[in-house]
């Protein structure tokens, strides 16, 4: 049995030390084919990747892009179901996600709330107008969806739990192009979340700034119409036209003391908030806006190259393999008869 066995693993062996060797032999009788075939495809490769550099970007076929990018903070610890709820409600945006088709869970959270921003008609829409994206894109059919789905594939948006950093890029041809829609996106998108009121102090702080504005204006007013009063005593020579002046000037000093009794408080609410503000973070805040890149973002044309000379290659040796595999079959009386009958 031993000796049986033997024999059976060096036949097997041998047929493997056989095969192994023809494999090679076809190898080496293709060589020039494959060698050939793989330079072709490296040079044509190469002279395709020169061309598309010095074409201009808006004709190349393969041209430079760039993906500016901008930076936010989000604050989702601040954030809670209900505040997040009541500001979709508030908004419309709950009733437009539902339609939609996009359901708001429990764990939504800010970023969440910024990323299905970014991808919604609300945001989208404006950037299409204010570009101009239809014509830009040459879109013809179905002009705002098509450049809707143009438009998602270029504006990405992604979040870092670690350090609430919520980021937006935007890829094109044109880096300055690319820089003006992020920027203006990043203006929209706060925008909204200041519709939405999200972030209450924020909100507070603003309606303060401007009750203390007309306070101000108010006391000027009262200030100047006091003056006027005194100035007309001097030309009224009876003594009701004098009462009633006085009478006037009185309820004027009245009213400006109030006014300036509001003023005070609202100044003192105004610095009480600016504290509680310093020491809490913001829902949403702005960190960087988009620059102009310097750099291209893609295509690798090294990459595509490596690709190419890889992919020409195993073609190559496919090909040699499949060329020996009919030489075979044509040099095979046996094969050709099977060919034959079954025709």
């Amino acid at each position: 049995m031993s000796e049986s066995q033997d024999a059976l693993n060096s036949a097997s062996q041998k047929d493997d030390e056989i095969s192994l060797i023809d494999l090679l032999s076809v190898l080496l009788h293709y060589k020039k084919m494959i060698i050939l075939t793989t330079l072709s495809v490296i040079l044509i490769t190469l002279i395709l990747c020169i061309i598309s550099l010095l074409l201009p970007s808006e004709k190349s076929f393969l041209p430079n892009e760039y993906t500016p990018e901008a930076t936010m903070l989000i604050n989702d610890s601040s954030s809670s179901q209900s505040s997040l709820s009541s500001a979709l409600s508030s908004s419309g945006l709950g009733s437009l996600a539902s339609l939609a088709g996009v359901n708001v869970p429990s764990g939504s959270s800010y970023s969440s709330l910024a990323g299905y921003l970014i991808q919604s008609t609300i945001i989208q829409d404006k950037v299409i107008d204010e570009y101009n994206l239809i014509e830009r894109y040459k879109i013809k059919e179905y002009p705002y969806t098509s450049a809707r789905k143009q438009l998602s594939k270029k504006l990405v948006s992604s979040f870092d739990e670690e350090t609430g950093v919520f980021k937006i890029k935007f890829t094109d041809i044109d880096p300055v192009f690319a820089q003006q829609v992020i920027n203006f996106t990043v203006d929209l998108l706060e925008q909204q979340f200041s519709k939405m009121g999200v972030d209450k102090n924020k909100l507070t702080k603003e309606n303060l700034e401007e009750n203390i504005q007309k306070s101000y204006q108010e006391i000027l007013k009262l200030q100047k119409d006091i003056q006027k009063i005194e100035q007309s005593v001097s030309n009224v020579y009876s003594a009701s036209g004098t009462q009633s002046i006085m009478m006037d000037a009185t309820l004027t000093k009245m009213e400006l003391q109030v006014q300036e009794q509001i003023y005070a408080q609202l100044k003192a609410q105004y610095e009480s908030l600016k504290i509680t503000m310093a020491s809490e973070q913001p829902v949403f805040q702005i960190l960087n806006y988009a620059e102009v890149p310097e750099q291209k973002s893609g295509p690798s044309r090294g990459k595509i190259m490596i690709i190419a000379s890889f992919a020409a290659f195993f073609i190559a040796i496919f090909i040699a393999f499949l060329l020996n595999a009919i030489k075979n079959i044509k040099n095979d009386p046996e094969a050709m008869k099977k060919l034959k009958t079954k025709r």
